[in-house]
């Protein structure tokens, strides 16, 4: 058996065996099969996909390439919540220390911002200090204390995906629905997680635009994980335009910090709760989803949920200060406002558009190796569906490191759509695919 001969096979639209696959994962894993011969392999999965025990199959060796925690230990349900990547998305912040404050234990494990997408690592590490690299040991001694964590992907888990994840965004075939589920499966499966709840992006923001795509891609993590007996629901979500009113690293910190503080864009705030009430009661801490989210509700209104962060921040050595007075945290030398050329309703505040726009500020990564600027970002000030008049505001663009460029402003005035006809909300769930 070679890579070659399995690279045919597949390219052909075969099915591959268990060996197949393992030799293909096994191999790379181990530097034995170069980086050309996986982006093949991609490329073929990409054009013939895989049936779903192949996808089971992918993503079980891709979990078991690394270590796969042991929490028996912890008496509490295990649960998380995944995104499938969005602009503005700022949720895991608020949600982590949410559910474990109702009882429920989080073990997450966060990526980092690539193109248009932010990344909850970047965001949490704009917190000066706030330390996501930390050994798997005192993962699991915080893990104990505090009911939840932060942090990224260490060495031990999943390591096959970790290299195969940038070689996917270097072959354009992220959107492969099989490789995705290994991807995201193989981690959370490592998690040793009881419940977990997918926010499966759709629209101009997300990896598919149509919802039709979305919903496969839902299925398929569904039934994949439900080979494995982890209950999962998928919730399919709005991302046309970005998700509340800041993009950017401390931006979108920020926003998730003052939601614990009881301040929150509806949107943000509706699909935190929801989140959160899915995982609650999947994990048996409430009979109903309705009384899951009065719980946490409660949670959050009662500033348990804000304790429970701070002491997080503590623990992995960020600056408090911050948590408690946002205010006072440094402010981007640049701005730009970008101004209304006419009143009305608006009616597209574009989502990818505006990700790219905050990514060319500073805020994300073109490439995996680039650094980011943690106050380059957006402040939105109007959304679909609201009133806008002439010579207001639309959103204010921020970076620190470098002077925004005249192409960036002219780029965000065309981010947005104004008409004279009243426009509705956008909704913001779309689906539930459990």
């Amino acid at each position: 058996m070679t890579a070659q001969e399995i690279i045919t096979r597949k390219r052909d639209g075969a099915k591959l065996s268990e060996e197949e696959i393992d030799y293909i994962i096994g191999g790379y894993t181990a530097g034995k099969i170069p980086d050309y011969q996986i982006a093949a392999f991609l490329m073929a999965v990409y054009f013939q996909s895989m049936d779903a025990e192949e996808t089971a199959t992918f993503t079980r060796l891709m979990r078991d390439s690394g270590d796969v925690m042991q929490l028996g230990e912890f008496p509490m349900p295990k649960v998380d919540k995944h995104s499938t990547g969005g602009v503005g998305d700022k949720v895991s912040i608020i949600l982590a220390p949410l559910v474990a404050a109702c009882g429920v234990m989080n073990p997450m494990i966060s990526g980092r911002s690539l193109g248009h997408t932010g990344g909850t690592l970047d965001k949490l590490e704009s917190i000066p200090g706030f330390n996501t690299q930390i050994p798997m040991e005192e993962f699991l001694q915080i893990l104990s204390r505090y009911n939840f964590a932060l942090i990224g992907q260490t060495p031990e888990i999943c390591p096959a995906d970790k290299k195969m994840y940038a070689l996917r965004d270097a072959t354009a075939t992220v959107s492969s629905i099989p490789l995705i589920c290994g991807s995201i499966l193989s981690k959370k499966l490592a998690e040793d997680l009881d419940v977990l709840v997918l926010d499966v992006k759709c629209g101009n923001g997300a990896i598919f635009e149509k919802k039709e795509d979305a919903r496969k891609l839902a299925k398929a993590l569904v039934q994949t994980a439900g080979v494995f007996d982890l209950k999962t629901v998928a919730i399919l979500t709005q991302m046309d335009q970005p998700l509340g009113n800041a993009i950017g690293n401390w931006f979108e910190t920020e926003e998730a910090i003052r939601m614990l503080h009881g301040q929150a864009p509806e949107d943000l705030h509706f699909l935190t709760i929801e989140l959160s009430a899915y995982m609650v009661w999947l994990a048996g801490k409430e009979s109903s989803l309705e009384k899951a989210r009065t719980l946490v509700s409660s949670q959050l209104k009662s500033g348990e949920a804000l304790k429970r962060f701070r002491e997080i921040v503590i623990a992995q050595g960020g600056d408090v200060a911050f948590v408690d007075d946002p205010d006072s945290f440094a402010k981007p030398q640049f701005k730009a406002e970008i101004i209304a050329s006419q009143s009305g309703y608006v009616a597209e505040a574009h989502a990818r558009k505006l990700g790219q726009i905050s990514m060319l500020l500073g805020a994300g990564r073109q490439k995996k190796e680039d650094s980011v600027d943690v106050l380059a970002g957006i402040k939105l000030h109007k959304k679909v569906g609201e009133i806008v008049e002439k010579g207001s505001p639309l959103c204010t663009l921020f970076a620190n490191l470098k002077p925004i460029p005249e192409t960036l402003i002219h780029r965000a005035d065309s981010a947005f759509k104004i008409t004279g006809e009243k426009v509705a909300k956008l909704p913001l769930i779309l689906d539930i695919i459990e």
